[in-house]
């Protein structure tokens, strides 16, 4: 298997998973280590002889095909994923994650891979006010990141309409937990309070999100990888819709803090109000269900990020948007 972006927090997740269930499986993580790509996210792979690190970019050609050559399956979770680097900068979104997509498909394509796992978002829906989103929803990204991955997301599906390339689509919600880049909500959430600092607060946290415990999403993925239906495209939700201010409340009972360590900031351009999914379609095909409640695996979160200030603390230097990972 070859996995792309396993240097980050999701394809980080998913490797050791199944390099821990599947006996018989070898991967290749494929990886550009930018800013957000970790070399302390495998520190504990690299004696396994089933693992082998690719540096390389899925826009380059080369690059890719030497990596792919001989793979039987790819997962590709490279992106730019960062909704508010896209705002300041699209053109960067959009050469990796629709260009290099299209690289990617384009090798799988020659080498004739099994099975081309495309790792999506929630976020392509754009917002909803009421209801939840299925897999047959209209796409309605409203920044550059959700349509950049919108655009690879119905690229990777042009891949198995045109040409019957096994493809397989996920679109997951809001994920969380261990070895998440301190630039995203609820890590920075967590390492402001351990430091002593305030919780920044988009608008008055009205907006709506359901946040999937990264393990369970990776066992999901997993899933789908094997037993995923070509040319589908799957949902992978929790069930824990919350407003940003709830989300922040139930963070601070865990730190026993109060509402005075919530700093209100103005709110970014074209911010979705809710997300929502329905993904039952997952559940009736393969069985799968979330295995984490929200609030045991918050508290899984939250240790693991109080006892690995040696990870993140030196991240937050990379981290160029200030207010939320000072």
């Amino acid at each position: 298997m070859l996995v792309t972006g396993g240097a980050g927090f999701i394809g980080s997740n998913f490797i050791k998973r199944e390099l821990e269930n599947r006996n018989d499986l070898k991967i290749i993580n494929f990886d550009k280590l930018t800013y957000a790509g970790n070399p302390n996210n495998f520190l504990e792979l690299k004696k396994n002889p089933r693992y082998r690190f690719v540096k390389g970019d899925v826009c380059n050609k080369r690059q890719v095909e030497s990596a792919m050559k001989k793979t039987d399956s790819v997962v590709h979770f490279a992106a730019e994923t960062h909704v508010d680097r896209s705002i300041n900068g699209a053109r960067l979104f959009l050469k990796t994650d629709v260009v290099g997509t299209w690289v990617m498909l384009e090798a799988a394509r020659k080498f004739k891979v099994k099975k081309f796992v495309q790792i999506s978002t929630d976020e392509v829906y754009g917002s909803i006010e009421s209801g939840k989103s299925n897999e047959d929803s209209a796409l309605m990204p409203r920044n550059p990141y959700s349509a950049s991955k919108a655009g690879a997301d119905r690229l990777a599906y042009s891949y198995f309409a045109t040409y019957g390339m096994p493809v397989v689509i996920t679109r997951s919600s809001n994920n969380f937990g261990p070895n998440q880049f301190p630039e995203k909500a609820i890590p920075v959430f967590l390492t402001n309070l351990i430091q002593g600092k305030r919780i920044p607060l988009y608008g008055k946290g009205e907006n709506i999100r359901d946040w999937v415990y990264v393990k369970d999403n990776c066992e999901a993925i997993g899933l789908l990888e094997e037993n995923g239906r070509n040319g589908e495209v799957y949902n992978i939700g929790a069930g824990n819709e919350m407003k940003n201010i709830e989300l922040v409340k139930a963070i601070l009972k865990e730190f026993d803090c109060g509402n005075e360590m919530i700093e209100f900031v103005k709110d970014r351009p074209g911010h979705d109000l809710r997300y929502a999914l329905d993904f039952s379609k997952i559940t009736r095909e393969t069985g799968w269900k979330p295995e984490h409640g929200f609030r045991q695996a918050l508290r899984e979160t939250i240790e693991w990020y109080r006892g690995n200030g040696w990870w993140w603390k030196p991240l937050l230097r990379k981290a160029k948007f200030g207010r939320f990972a000072k």
